[in-house]
């Protein structure tokens, strides 16, 4: 499966890039549709507002190594194909792309104004606001790149 080399400097890139696959029709390279990835990066920048399932916090004890090793692979965006995510960020498969669009849109303005607590990422632990944006940028260029 082929993957677009992508790299955001800021979510509004990532919502802009959205916009653009949207309006000219894209190849779905990868397991999801645009809506299902618009979705999923949705639920992520929530989750880091809101706060994960407790459940989540069971990787505490590998943090250190996973913010070393896989952490700065995925700031390159080198981030690997077919890693499984958490059920509750898996998206059914009748997304509809605009309204997910727009959903992530609300989201990213949501958290570039958020003044509050960002909880932990379940994975690599506390990053700071701006550490969070560059994941969640690097992150959606992992999932766009998958749409041609």
């Amino acid at each position: 499966m082929t993957r677009r080399k992508l790299n955001f400097d800021s979510l509004d890139e990532v919502i802009q890039e959205a916009q653009r696959l949207l309006a000219s029709g894209y190849t779905r390279n990868g397991n999801w549709s645009l809506g299902q990835a618009c979705r999923h990066m949705r639920l992520t920048i929530e989750a880091n507002m809101d706060g994960y399932q407790w459940w989540m916090s069971i990787t505490a004890p590998v943090r250190p190594l996973l913010r070393w090793l896989v952490l700065p692979k995925l700031l390159r965006g080198d981030s690997p194909a077919g890693l499984m995510t958490a059920g509750m960020f898996v998206p059914p498969d009748d997304m509809n792309d605009a309204e997910e669009i727009a959903l992530l849109a609300e989201a990213v303005a949501r958290f570039k104004g958020y003044q509050g607590r960002l909880y932990p990422h379940p994975g690599f632990g506390r990053l700071s606001h701006s550490e969070f944006e560059r994941f969640h940028a690097m992150h959606a260029a992992h999932h766009l790149g998958f749409l041609a």
